[in-house]
């Protein structure tokens, strides 16, 4: 099994410090106002792509889940949701002209809570994008669901509409857990619907799950784990929870001292790496895990997995067009965020405007820095000479900073740097997101001015 990693308390205890999760570089910290369509124009002109992966943005839940950091509006009206499909409709009409060359090898849907939509919504929509962009015969097809809240013929319609991946938003299976943070749901209903996607022949089942929350303990996780394994998702998200009130107004509902303390929550993931591992699943990286015959397990094994704002996938030759309220693109050599605020997003609209709000130009060594980190956040190593003839450089010579910086991670042994290559070690790839820091040439301002999730 590859990456399976050594757990050393005393460098874990050194070592687990904030920092970005990297599924972007430079991350959309650095994004700047002041972008528009003619950014995307131009990196459309200059990508050397024509492959496209969609990803598009439906914000709206029907209850408030209270750890909840992603863009969404909690409401029960329904109409709600066609009034943003008339906006969604101008915005891929406008966009889509701009992509005619390309084809469409993967679509998401995220939010938010992108089953939010009826059956008659979400059938509006996918026939809007199959419309307007070129897809794939063999194309990616994924959404993220919510179990609690699925009609009940919507797993049939998203099938027929040519979904082939799901994503179920699970994060723990306790009573008291899921009641403190407004999210009760019962194992019995997950399982049903699990196995209704497996019966359907859906190729891809995620699961989310989420360590960190009020009244979490070492041995209730346990049991919440061997649930999980037992439903024996492909796929497994285990995300440490960032409680950040500040930024957060529904945190605010969640009391610090319900929480784990830092000493527990590194004792639950501990746990559940080796119960994970120990079921057979290899470790993607960070908190990911996947099956060994799974697309993404066989992805990195081969060297060609990619990340991107959807975390880790197989699709690293494809431009990403986000579409909705504050989705992200990635074309070319551009960075390009939408409004945030549903307002600003639906008035840009219509007055006929982009809704592009924020963006980046990549410069040379934003692109040779985004190599690197991706490389290895995603397979934990990198070929020096490889590096040095793909962007004409000396390795060593251009890093020369990064490499000093990464020197005490060598001395720790959680990395080697040799003459050739830079490899991660069993006891280092816990801490990958802290190798990739020392590459980045944006962080230090962003330290001084935000609040990252610990790396643990």
């Amino acid at each position: 099994m590859i990456n399976l990693p050594i757990w050393d308390a005393p460098l874990i205890k050194k070592y687990n410090i904030s920092g970005p999760r990297y599924t972007s570089y430079p991350t959309a910290l650095s994004l700047n106002e002041g972008y528009g369509e003619k950014d995307l124009c131009e990196a459309i002109s200059r990508s050397k792509t024509r492959a496209l992966s969609l990803y598009i943005h439906i914000p709206f839940c029907h209850q408030l889940c209270y750890y909840c950091g992603c863009n969404k509006i909690i409401t029960r009206h329904q109409s709600k949701a066609d009034v943003y499909l008339d906006h969604l409709e101008q915005e891929i009409a406008a966009k889509a002209p701009l992509f005619k060359d390309y084809q469409v090898h993967q679509l998401h849907l995220g939010g938010g809570t992108p089953t939010f939509l009826t059956a008659e919504q979400m059938t509006r929509l996918v026939a809007l994008l199959e419309h307007h962009f070129l897809f794939a015969e063999q194309a990616q097809r994924g959404i993220e669901i919510d179990p609690r809240s699925l009609a009940d013929n919507m797993l049939d319609t998203l099938k027929t509409l040519g979904f082939n991946r799901v994503s179920f938003g699970v994060q723990d299976f306790n009573d008291k857990v899921q009641e403190a943070v407004n999210r009760p749901q019962q194992i019995d209903d997950v399982l049903a619907t699990l196995s209704h996607a497996r019966e359907l022949g859906f190729k891809s089942i995620n699961m989310d799950m989420i360590y960190g929350l009020p009244f979490q303990t070492v041995a209730s996780y346990r049991k919440t784990i061997e649930q999980l394994i037992a439903l024996s998702p492909d796929r497994v998200s285990v995300f440490n929870y960032a409680h950040l009130p500040e930024r957060f107004a529904a945190q605010r509902k969640l009391k610090e001292s319900d929480m784990p303390s830092a000493a527990d929550k590194l004792a639950i993931f501990k746990q559940t790496l080796e119960q994970m591992t120990t079921a057979g699943y290899q470790f993607i990286g960070m908190d990911h895990f996947a099956k060994h015959d799974d697309e993404l397990a066989i992805a990195q094994r081969e060297g060609h997995l990619h990340r991107n704002f959807q975390g880790y996938t197989t699709h690293g030759d494809c431009d990403l067009l986000g579409l909705g309220v504050s989705s992200i693109s990635q074309v070319g050599h551009q960075i390009l965020q939408n409004e945030k605020e549903l307002r600003a997003y639906y008035h840009a609209l219509e007055e006929n405007q982009s809704a592009i709000k924020k963006g980046i130009t990549l410069h040379h060594d934003d692109e040779i820095r985004a190599a690197v980190i991706k490389q290895l956040i995603c397979h934990f190593s990198l070929n020096k000479a490889e590096f040095s003839a793909r962007f004409n450089i000396n390795f060593d010579d251009y890093f020369q900073t990064a490499l000093e910086a990464l020197q005490p991670l060598v001395k720790d042994e959680l990395v080697v740097n040799t003459p050739t290559q830079i490899q991660v070690t069993d006891k280092g790839n816990l801490f990958i997101r802290i190798i990739c820091m020392c590459f980045d040439a944006y962080l230090q301002k962003q330290l001084m001015n935000t609040r990252f999730s610990r790396v643990i």
